[in-house]
């Protein structure tokens, strides 16, 4: 089956020419943009369909947003900041951080800003990437898409929601101008976002209604002001920033223990999680309505202090009995109650598991990765795909954590890259391609360490699957085994073509 993809005009003008197209500007994209400057490579364009850097942390700006990783440790290794107010940063410092590593790092000025991809296809006559923004046209080498998981909102199909009268904002588009002091608001959805919003909200509005599918484990956030005094000894001792990174990381990584090799090791976590509901849930019927049936870790674990206490306020409400229809001005339970409702939350996450992004991306025989990827998402270390030549996916299949920083994993992968981009350069080669052996050995190894893991036997469903219930999102062992697996390129896992050699004569290592 081929692609459905129809063909968008760019704006008239020009077709630039780049030796590397990067689409994205978060966290992946930087790090990549990064890594070629500081290795002396210029012929690189960063395309940004925002107004500036910082992908999910530019974009997710709703009340309470902040991040479940020590700012230690969800950082660039290489640009350590010793200015971080607090031991688990918010989303404007995160966003300021992004913004000034962009500017140290000279990439600014490699960025287009504006530019919404609409299409890339690999033009195999030419051995280029032709990529369509609403900027203008771009001809590249090489493409690196670094898009994300966490960037295209989902939004779900309720009954009747396209009817309603208030307002309905989604938690990754959130709308400033709008006040929720003294509404009726609902919140669909009880993930990650909606722990953030919910307390940050519950304060000022009139009522709250929580619609809840599936409750989640929540540990207690350890969040603390970072003093003064301490910002400065990180500044003049480096190494000790370097020290207390180093222990959250391999603190966060006995988490793989349990949740990867023996779930026994997830019971003092389980236990935690316990006594912090009780402890600040008193009401039996609404802690029993909290208290998960699956074992934790099968979905992504919870950190706040302030959660249950806005759920269990005066003027909150925990509705379990699902949606069945929003009508003009309310949302009616499945159990028939209406409740009236001025503004709708939807704090309801993102396309995973069907990246938008592989809808336009089109490879040799014109097919999508959509396509290719219909019966799940497949690749060879999580950063190539056979018959997508020159193409390299930042925070794509398996690549994902639920335990540790993403950082950690997003300069492996761009270590791994830029070593494909490194060997393309040492031996003359036009194009390089993954084998559909080295992919399928992949996705082998990716289901034998996910076999028997808390995510896949831990009695959940969750975002982590796809919808065959195959791990198409997490790595699914410890960070630094997937490090160690992409320290460089496995060149004897592709083929490579020559400049000016036939298609017909690749060039495979021995």
């Amino acid at each position: 089956m081929t692609s459905t993809l129809e063909t968008q005009s760019a704006p008239p003008g020009p077709v630039r020419e780049v030796g590397v197209a990067i689409i994205g500007s978060g966290f992946a994209g930087l790090c990549m943009a990064i890594a070629l400057r500081r290795r002396g490579e210029t012929d690189f364009v960063v395309l940004e369909r925002g107004n500036d850097v910082g992908g999910t942390w530019r974009d997710n700006t709703y009340p309470g947003a902040a991040c479940d990783v020590q700012s230690n440790l969800y950082s660039f290794s290489f640009h350590r900041n010793p200015h971080w107010p607090r031991s688990y940063s918010e989303q404007p410092e995160i966003q300021a951080y992004l913004q000034d590593t962009a500017d140290r790092f000279g990439v600014r000025p490699h960025c287009a800003f504006g530019a919404d991809v609409t299409s890339a296809r690999w033009d195999d006559a030419a051995r280029r990437w032709t990529v369509t923004t609403s900027a203008g046209t771009f001809r590249s080498r090489v493409l690196v898409s670094a898009a994300g998981a966490l960037a295209d909102p989902t939004y779900p199909d309720i009954p009747g929601l396209d009817t309603f009268a208030g307002t309905v904002v989604h938690s990754a588009r959130w709308d400033h101008d709008h006040d929720l002091a003294g509404e009726r608001v609902a919140v669909i959805g009880t993930g990650a976002s909606a722990v953030q919003v919910v307390p940050a909200v519950q304060p000022v509005v009139e009522s709250i209604a929580v619609y809840q599918r599936t409750p989640a484990w929540v540990v207690p956030r350890t969040d603390h002001p970072v003093k003064p005094w301490m910002q400065r000894l990180y500044r003049f001792v480096p190494g000790l920033q370097r020290g207390v990174r180093a222990m959250l990381y391999l603190f966060r990584e006995f988490l793989v223990i349990g949740m990867a090799k023996n779930r026994a090791f997830l019971k003092p976590v389980g236990t935690l999680a316990r006594a912090h509901l009780h402890r600040q849930v008193r009401d039996p019927k609404l802690r029993a309505a909290l208290t998960p049936d699956y074992t934790i870790g099968c979905k992504r674990i919870l950190i706040s202090n302030d959660y249950f206490p806005a759920v269990a306020a005066p003027n909150a409400e925990l509705v379990t009995a699902g949606i069945a229809e929003v009508r003009e001005h309310s949302i009616v339970a499945g159990d028939g109650v209406e409740r009236p409702t001025d503004t709708i939350v939807l704090a309801t996450g993102f396309h995973v598991t069907d990246l938008p992004i592989a809808q336009k991306i089109c490879g040799r025989d014109g097919r999508s990765l959509a396509d290719v990827w219909s019966d799940g998402m497949v690749s060879n270390r999580s950063a190539t795909v056979a018959g997508f030549p020159n193409l390299f996916l930042l925070v794509g299949p398996n690549v994902g954590v639920g335990h540790t920083s993403m950082v950690y994993m997003i300069e492996s992968q761009v270590s791994y890259v830029d070593d494909a981009l490194k060997t393309m350069d040492a031996e003359g080669l036009e194009v390089l391609e993954t084998t559909p052996e080295a992919q399928q050995a992949y996705r082998d190894l990716i289901a034998e360490k996910s076999r028997g893991t808390v995510w896949l036997a831990g009695g959940c469903a969750s975002w982590y699957l796809d919808q065959h219930g195959h791990n198409t999102t997490l790595w699914p062992d410890f960070t630094f085994r997937f490090r160690r697996l992409t320290k460089k390129l496995d060149r004897e896992n592709y083929v490579g073509i020559p400049a000016g050699a036939p298609s017909e004569q690749p060039e495979v290592a021995a």
